[in-house]
């Protein structure tokens, strides 16, 4: 796993500038080599028709963008290793063909193409829940990191993956890690027929669901919150004072034939920071892969 390169898909919109900022940063960061990809559809026309264009071929133009995007990357991380690849096809299961040996994907949370009005692009979303990889969503950067780093959980098996990314990314940033549950519904547990609901202590029972991972990474500053509030809410709040907030796929509600569940949705339309979206895909694939990453992270100096 130490060769899996972080890979950035870039098409020349604002957004996937973002995408390639945070991608060159923690490719940085972490020690990690950064691949970065521009996908060429096949029905794009290899010469120009509008009768003012420069001439310039699409495979030309595509070769600039590759070549401006690495000196871009260089400039923001000049101890990266970078490479660039122009692939041929249709981008998002291009990029799913990526993931498969990716360390991470990143893309911006929309690209040149589709409607302005909309947050969340086709590219985000055909990838979020269905790559081999962590996706981290790009909208917008924080203006100024806070130093935290937010994780839904609800003690299913995607949440404990996304919670091991996410102390992994704190680990290397040197940050603090909010744990952040919130309720749904109002809180009870299964009763006898002619008895009253009885509260269940969802403190305790996270609280002890997290102390494993306290022994795991005992430098990092674990921060539980309960909120009672809808979890896509709570997490959209907290994302504004947050570098990043990250989610599993799929929590323990919704269908299980659902790669992308309600919450990670609404929390990649919603999110003020990159989002982060650790899945089950690829049988426990990810689950080695997250393990990798935690452990290869270097010291911050």
């Amino acid at each position: 796993m130490m060769n899996t390169a972080i890979v950035v898909g870039i098409d020349g919109s604002r957004t996937a500038w973002s995408a390639l900022a945070w991608a060159a940063d923690d490719a940085e960061r972490r020690g990690v080599p950064l691949r970065i990809v521009h996908v060429r559809e096949p029905w794009l026309a290899e010469h120009p028709l509008s009768a003012s264009s420069d001439n310039e071929t699409l495979t030309e133009r595509c070769d600039r963008l590759l070549a401006g995007s690495a000196e871009r990357a260089r400039e923001l991380a000049p101890g990266a290793r970078i490479s660039t690849a122009l692939a041929t096809g249709a981008v998002i299961e291009r990029l799913k063909t990526e993931s498969e040996t990716a360390d991470t994907v990143v893309v911006g949370s929309r690209g040149l193409g589709g409607f302005a009005g909309l947050v969340l692009g086709s590219v985000g979303l055909g990838l979020a829940g269905y790559a081999e990889s962590p996706v981290v969503v790009v909208r917008r950067l924080p203006r100024d990191g806070s130093g935290e780093i937010v994780v839904g959980y609800d003690g299913s098996p995607c949440a404990d993956m996304a919670l091991e990314y996410a102390l992994a990314q704190a680990a290397a940033r040197r940050a603090r890690l909010r744990v952040l549950y919130g309720r749904r519904y109002p809180v009870t547990a299964p009763h006898p027929a002619g008895y009253g609901p009885l509260p269940v202590d969802e403190a305790a029972e996270i609280g002890q669901r997290l102390m494993l991972w306290r022994e795991k990474y005992p430098d990092i500053e674990l921060i539980e919150s309960i909120v009672r509030e809808h979890p896509v809410l709570a997490l959209a709040a907290a994302s504004r004072a947050a570098d990043l907030v990250v989610v599993g796929s799929r929590g323990l509600g919704g269908f299980t034939s659902a790669m992308l569940g309600s919450v990670s949705h609404g929390v990649l339309q919603r999110a003020h920071c990159p989002v982060a979206v650790v899945s089950a895909q690829g049988n426990g694939r990810n689950r080695g892969r997250v393990h990798a990453l935690s452990v290869s992270c270097p010291t911050v100096t």
